[in-house]
């Protein structure tokens, strides 16, 4: 009589190998291709190897044309609240949510620098009890999000006017010098926040610090260029201050007195939907306008 135990055991190894073999597959291409799901090395605090680290682009995205440095105006919060019939605070409650999906796709697609125009110096004309809302919503997102960005190897820089940001709630002053100081070695993605911030005051501010240092014996007058204006700016805090690409949504179609230096050979684009309403597929769309362009900086048009 023929043993069928060892033929039964076998059939049984069979199947369960092919199962692993099924669902490794599956893992890595679930997993490992997410651009939201990193190493489990993530979890315990920053990445060590970033070749781990499996990032598929959305179709037609080509890598090597990824913008390094994104800004964004997030526009239209009150207005999409307004149509939906809901509170203000609310829209820019919705409004937030879609800043902390953004920051992974940026680390996924390879972006370096996001900056964010969160509250600009004319805000200030709003009611009071909006501003208490936003300034407590700020807060709340660094009390509850800091060692998310951690994990995300985020690094965080606030910029706005130097001279006013006693405005700011002390409390939020304290949070943001805690975000500031706890991300300050992170290197994937440098998350700037535009806080009180105008672009003409930021001109302004930096041509009185080169006044201090032209007066002071510091720097010559006739040693005053571009890059030296510029390291003068709030975004010397980046190795990156051009914005390659700027995103307005709402509809509008100005710079609203964001980063006027900086701007000058950014490519713009202006999507239609209200911030709230700016999700992946309309971050893809925008990248993919800025990766059609031809980039000439007054130069050939050939390229």
């Amino acid at each position: 009589m023929i043993n069928i135990l060892p033929i039964v055991v076998g059939i049984l190894l069979g199947i369960l190998f092919e199962k692993f073999r099924k669902y490794h597959s599956l893992y890595h291409l679930v997993f490992k291709s997410s651009p939201f799901v990193k190493n489990p090395k993530a979890s315990l605090g920053k990445e060590e190897d970033d070749d781990e680290v499996v990032n598929i682009l959305p179709a037609g995205l080509i890598r090597e044309r990824i913008p390094k440095h994104v800004a964004v105006i997030m526009d239209g919060n009150r207005r999409w609240a307004k149509e939906k019939g809901l509170a203000t605070m609310e829209g820019h409650s919705a409004g937030a949510q879609r800043v902390l999906e953004l920051i992974p796709l940026c680390c996924s697609y390879g972006i370096k620098v996001l900056t964010l125009f969160a509250f600009s110096t004319e805000n200030w004309n709003r009611s009071e009890v909006e501003i208490s809302f936003l300034m407590k919503l700020g807060e709340k997102m660094i009390l509850e999000k800091l060692e998310e960005v951690m994990r995300q190897d985020v690094r965080i820089s606030v910029i706005g006017d130097r001279g006013d940001m006693t405005k700011l709630p002390r409390s939020l002053q304290r949070l943001i010098t805690k975000a500031i100081d706890s991300t300050k070695n992170n290197s994937r993605l440098h998350l700037i926040v535009a806080i009180n911030y105008s672009g003409r005051c930021d001109i302004i501010q930096a041509c009185q610090r080169i006044y201090e240092k032209v007066k002071d014996g510091i720097i010559k007058q006739e040693n005053i260029d571009e890059t030296l204006f510029t390291e003068q700016l709030e975004t010397n805090c980046t190795e990156l201050p051009y914005p390659d690409l700027l995103i307005r949504t709402s509809g509008e179609l100005r710079i609203s007195n964001f980063l006027i230096w900086q701007l000058a050979y950014t490519e713009l684009y202006f999507e239609e939907l209200f911030w709230p309403d700016f999700g992946e597929k309309e971050f893809v769309k925008a990248l993919l306008s800025f990766q059609g362009r031809n980039r000439r900086f007054g130069g050939s048009t050939a390229g």
